[in-house]
């Protein structure tokens, strides 16, 4: 994407009229107008999503990698904090399973979706490409730690039945999330930022053009917020009608939280598929690796402290099932990322077993 001295017209209309149908539906327009405003509401949600990744884009170009995929990738993951959050504290102990489902659907999404649409697309334009490994090992490292010791291991303790842990258990987990992330941020920023970046300089003109004024680029990053902020709300708004139609299709539940975790994720892997087309695999996979780590490593932490709050049982620990489906996918996300190349093999086994995630939610 080249960018321009200004920021185009439709990047900032967009957000302004995703907030301004909120808005409508706050004043009851929804009720008034039905189906055709669910659909203005859609159509909202998506230039919502474009226009956060375009202005992700400026506000990497500007300050460079792998900081502008950490930005995005946290500032996706903070304001999903923040909506799970509400969720739980409006629907009560109820809902204390929600950030569970919700994460697993986004690593499951992210590790097999995204990074098999983003290996694919670019093999498929490109044939082999390349990434530095250190970079990406480090990420899937910290990422398989975090995932076993939050969602598999609690079913496995024994002071309180699981799939849950003890309120010392949960306190020690979440400052062992935190500690992981911290330190994979650390070391992607200062330690060894080298890591995170192409071994050799991609040939394009997006990459060498110079980067935008400093005054666009804060522009571009106050729009970002707001672009994810309308973006979350209207996933938001938009579940209730969609948990009916999932319902009326005689669809499991479980639907719902992975059409909400893929919408949510819309900016970031609109952005990893860019990159990846572009030649910029290593950049398309700091973003989905980062997307996967901050989701668990902000997400878990905050719950905990919400539902020791509250005197809640957070249920932490997945099915069977679904225990398979994250190891298979760990272990061949290690395998297919080993050795610094991929070609559309790699693509291809991840999306597979992206189809098989979703099919198996359907038809459990």
């Amino acid at each position: 994407m080249k960018i321009a001295a200004s920021l185009p017209v439709w990047t900032i209309v967009a957000p302004v009229a995703a907030w301004l149908l909120l808005a409508g539906k706050a004043a009851g327009l929804g009720d008034l107008l039905g189906g055709a405003y669910i659909l203005l509401l859609a159509a909202g949600l998506f230039a919502g999503v474009l226009a956060a990744v375009f202005h992700a884009e400026v506000v990497a170009h500007k300050i460079g990698e792998p900081y502008g995929t950490l930005v995005l990738a946290v500032a996706v993951t903070s304001i999903e904090v923040a909506l799970i959050v509400s969720l739980m504290i409006a629907g009560g102990e109820s809902t204390t399973g929600l950030a569970r489902d919700t994460v697993f659907a986004a690593v499951m999404l992210i590790l097999n979706g995204m990074v098999g649409i983003c290996l694919l697309a670019g093999a498929r334009r490109h044939g082999e490409q390349t990434f530095t490994q250190t970079g990406v090992s480090a990420s899937l490292a910290t990422l398989a730690a975090i995932a076993i010791l939050t969602m598999v291991l609690p079913n496995y303790t024994t002071t309180t039945v699981g799939p849950v842990y003890s309120t010392s258990q949960l306190i020690f987990i979440a400052v062992v999330s935190i500690v992981l992330y911290g330190t994979f941020v650390l070391v992607q920023t200062v330690r060894h930022r080298d890591y995170f970046l192409p071994e050799t300089a991609v040939d394009n003109e997006d990459v060498h053009a110079a980067p935008p004024p400093a005054n666009l680029a804060w522009r571009s990053g106050a729009l970002l917020l707001v672009c994810l902020g309308s973006v979350v709300l209207l996933a938001k708004s938009l579940s209730p009608p969609l948990e009916a139609a999932v319902i009326a299709m005689g669809a499991p539940k479980a639907l719902v939280g992975i059409i909400i975790a893929a919408v949510v994720l819309l900016p970031e892997g609109i952005a990893a598929f860019q990159a990846a087309r572009a030649n910029r695999l290593q950049t398309s996979l700091n973003l989905a690796l980062g997307s996967a780590l901050a989701s668990i490593g902000l997400t878990i932490p905050a719950v905990a402290i919400v539902s020791i709050a509250n005197g809640w049982t957070l249920s932490l620990g997945i099915d069977v099932k679904s225990m398979v489906l994250l190891l298979l996918s760990i272990i061949v996300a290690t395998l297919s990322l080993g050795n610094g190349r991929t070609t559309i093999m790699q693509g291809t086994v991840h999306l597979v077993i992206c189809a098989v995630y979703l099919f198996i939610t359907i038809v459990p």
